[in-house]
């Protein structure tokens, strides 16, 4: 059977404030609006977990930056 192993960090608004949820102070926004320097900040989060073993099992939103849930298969 496969065992997992979980990890929680969370990423500050500061550092995606035109990533889609945080394009306004009361958070509407449209894709078409998050730059490209944007999307590049979000995948190089995911890319450097993901070349440490992490998968990006959730991701949560809000005004406060993102929470990002990660997950690994754990070696016997």
């Amino acid at each position: 059977m496969k065992r997992f192993e979980y990890q929680i960090t969370l990423h500050a608004s500061e550092s995606f404030r035109e990533v889609v949820y945080f394009c306004s102070e009361d958070g509407s926004c449209k894709v078409e609006e998050v730059s490209s320097d944007q999307i590049g900040k979000l995948e190089s989060i995911l890319n450097e977990h993901g070349k440490k073993g992490w998968e990006l099992a959730q991701a949560s939103f809000g005004k406060d930056g993102v929470l990002m849930f990660w997950k690994k298969i754990v070696s016997d």
